[in-house]
């Protein structure tokens, strides 16, 4: 059923617009002989105080979050506890857990950010197609983590916000490493009509103050917005602020974006066989 009050589409990046570093990360578990989400789970139930969540906020330089994300998932004692804790949740056995771990956080994190540079084909001919009736506004929320390049804060266009640390220079060779090409973000932020980023924001999803602040930098309320991501703690605080969701899933990008059609009202997926037959752009 279409929604004619819709005013904005609003998309996470990764595992959306981007596909999901999540492959990344259930690759490195089975390499490492690691239950499936056994990092995942222990990135989660870290807290806002985890490497991960705080490189979101832009409180982490990269070669200090490599540092702590390593000792984070290295953590076996609370992995394993919360871990335990999370096969109790979903009725599962437990199987046997690691008495040690040694994870590497730069070979995880360029693992998963190689994974997230390919543009989903689907989500992408859906902003084309969107982006040109001119009728809906095109956001991205994203949690991502700091891009800068440059040596002097004063040249950030967005003020810090606290605890958030000032851009430094990430050689070239790492943003390489990363399968982050010259120009990367600003042909991703091309896209879109206003691009809120966790890093420079000093705040990330699930905060309800981070969509809010979206909404009101682009004078809509959450009730005037659909909301794409696929993880679902993210669309349960879009749920409860207001904002229609839909859930993207590992593989299941075109579903969502025949849910999106729907609530539209426009061709979105037309000409499949055709897009088909075209190769994954690079971001």
């Amino acid at each position: 059923m279409s929604s004619p009050h819709l005013k904005a589409i609003v998309f996470d990046i990764g595992g959306v617009v981007c596909h999901s570093p999540f492959i990344a990360i259930a690759e490195y578990e089975s390499e490492k002989g690691l239950p499936k989400d056994y990092l995942n789970v222990s990135i989660t139930s870290r807290g806002a105080g985890g490497a991960w969540q705080k490189f979101e906020r832009g409180e982490l330089s990269l070669f200090s979050f490599y540092k702590d994300f390593g000792r984070d998932l290295s953590d076996t004692r609370n992995g394993n506890k919360w871990y335990t804790e999370y096969c109790a949740r979903k009725n599962i056995g437990c199987p046997t857990l690691p008495a040690m771990l040694d994870i590497d956080g730069r070979e995880l994190f360029g693992r998963m950010m190689r994974q997230a540079t390919t543009f989903d084909d689907h989500i992408l001919r859906a902003i084309h197609r969107i982006r040109a009736t001119g009728k809906w506004l095109i956001i991205a929320l994203t949690n991502n983590f700091s891009k800068q390049t440059t040596n002097h804060p004063s040249e950030s266009s967005t003020p810090l916000t606290a605890g958030q640390q000032p851009p430094m220079r990430v050689p070239d060779s790492e943003l390489r490493f990363l399968g982050l090409e010259d120009g990367a973000k600003f042909h991703l932020r091309a896209l879109f009509d206003d691009f809120c980023d966790s890093s420079e924001l000093g705040m990330r999803k699930p905060d309800p103050e981070f969509y809010l602040l979206a909404c009101r930098r682009n004078g809509i309320r959450p009730g005037e917005a659909v909301f794409l991501d696929d993880i679902g703690m993210n669309l349960k605080a879009a749920r409860v602020l207001g904002m229609e969701t839909i859930h993207v899933p590992i593989g299941g990008t075109l579903n969502a974006v025949k849910q999106l059609e729907g609530k539209l009202g426009i061709d979105l997926t037309s000409d499949l066989d055709h897009d088909n037959n075209t190769t994954s752009a690079k971001l």
